[in-house]
């Protein structure tokens, strides 16, 4: 690979708090932050470009606050053998499985990716800029969050260990709290390809997605038909880069121009793929792991590809209502809030859930094994407990995912034209 050339400041700019995985600014904004260590959540807004696609900042916060309440609220958290598990309700309750179809929404996620990281190769191609120049400015502030929490978490062990004699590690009794490195870390791996899945959607477009999508088909014969269980992961890397590069045609105006006949289209479509597949397939219903045992998500079947079409279809159909909405001052205050620490968010939103648990159970708390009644009702507490874990938390460690002084300067300045429009 040739050596990549040196970006001039002045035209890459760093990710700022609105867009930890978003596209860099599509607009020059007339209005910079004021120039203090600690930028205000107003003056963000106040400096949003004109011509930012705010739902794709939306999508993303609602995709990490709805992975972490389903986390909290739909887990039969329990201790089994000394170790933290986590099984849901799903196969418990009749009908439940229904609400997977839209609350599992990590397909959104790699959608809204597939969009931001075009917008940012985009930018760095105009300057001459490479692989190197991509993954560095893409991966800055989702690292910076990942690394501080495994370092503490790991200081943690270590003085456990040398402090209290019998202490187990983390690794034994908790491995819930490492629970979203999983997808962190297969975001990464679909951040890297994107120069060449770019390339790819540019020189083939609907047949690099249905090349995908054929390989996830045989993938999932290989594993179900044949055995062969090393193809569930070949197609579970797969699906996840069929739904990226979905990203890719909002992001070109592809699906911008689709009439609302075309996107009604493509959710019956993939509503009829999902019913067909989870009726007459082995796959279950559920888009999210049993305590059965069935998953669609470990290894990733086409059912999640068929899931990524269809909500991406609803949330394509929603762009209009909700572009009007958050054009409001409260509504985008509130996304630009979330984005800001997104990431911050994710990464220890499990450490509070075993912070409450912790406490919960000192003051003489029973931990529910089944999705009784009494379970149901207790739903409201498993919200309000975490949460206000996280909050303390998101006190002391957001500052390593927001921007300073410099960072939010650079981040002002207009690098790349205006998305598509409709």
């Amino acid at each position: 690979m040739a050596p990549t050339p040196t970006l001039r400041p002045r035209t890459i700019p760093a990710p700022s708090p609105v867009a930890a995985l978003a596209p860099p600014p599509v607009a020059e904004s007339t209005t910079a932050p004021p120039a203090t260590d600690s930028l205000s959540i107003g003056s963000l807004v106040d400096a949003t470009p004109a011509g930012r696609d705010r739902y794709v900042d939306f999508l993303r916060g609602v995709s990490i606050l709805v992975v972490i309440a389903w986390h909290w609220v739909f887990s039969i958290t329990q201790w089994n053998d000394g170790a933290l598990a986590m099984p849901n309700p799903i196969s418990d309750v009749p009908g439940l499985w229904l609400a997977t179809w839209l609350l599992q929404i990590m397909p959104v996620f790699f959608f809204v990716g597939g969009y931001a990281n075009l917008a940012a190769f985009e930018a760095i191609e105009r300057t001459g800029g490479g692989w190197t120049a991509f993954a560095r400015t893409r991966l800055r502030r989702l690292l910076a969050p990942i690394g501080v929490f495994v370092g503490l978490w790991a200081v943690v062990d270590v003085l456990g260990r040398v402090l209290w004699p019998g202490y187990r590690s983390v690794l034994s009794w908790g491995m819930v709290v490492f629970m979203p490195l999983w997808f962190l870390g297969v975001y990464v791996a679909v951040v890297l390809l994107a120069p060449w899945t770019i390339r790819l959607h540019r020189a083939a477009r609907e047949l690099a997605v249905v090349g995908l999508g054929a390989g996830i088909a045989v993938a999932d014969l290989a594993r179900f038909r044949f055995g062969v269980e090393g193809a569930g992961l070949v197609g579970s890397a797969l699906v996840w880069v069929f739904a990226h590069q979905l990203g890719y045609f909002w992001r070109d105006g592809t699906l911008v121009r689709c009439s609302r006949r075309v996107l009604v289209s493509m959710a019956v479509g993939a509503a009829t793929v999902l019913i067909v597949l989870t009726n007459l397939g082995p796959y279950p219903r559920s888009m999210v792991s049993e305590r059965s045992g069935g998953s669609n998500m470990f290894p990733t079947t086409a059912c999640i590809a068929a899931l990524a079409v269809l909500q991406i279809a609803i949330v394509l159909l929603l762009r209009p209502a909700a572009t009007r909405w958050l054009a409001r001052r409260r509504p985008w205050s509130a996304t630009v809030a979330v984005n800001a620490v997104a990431m911050t968010l994710f990464t220890w939103h499990m450490t509070a859930l075993v912070a409450a648990i912790g406490i919960y159970q000192l003051l003489g708390g029973e931990l529910l094994r089944d999705a009784t009644g009494a379970w149901w009702a207790q739903r409201p507490l498993w919200f309000a407990l975490p949460a206000a874990f996280l909050a303390l938390l998101l006190a002391v460690f957001a500052r390593f995912e927001l921007p300073g002084r410099r960072g939010s300067a650079r981040a002002a300045r207009p690098a790349v034209a205006p998305a598509p429009s409709r």
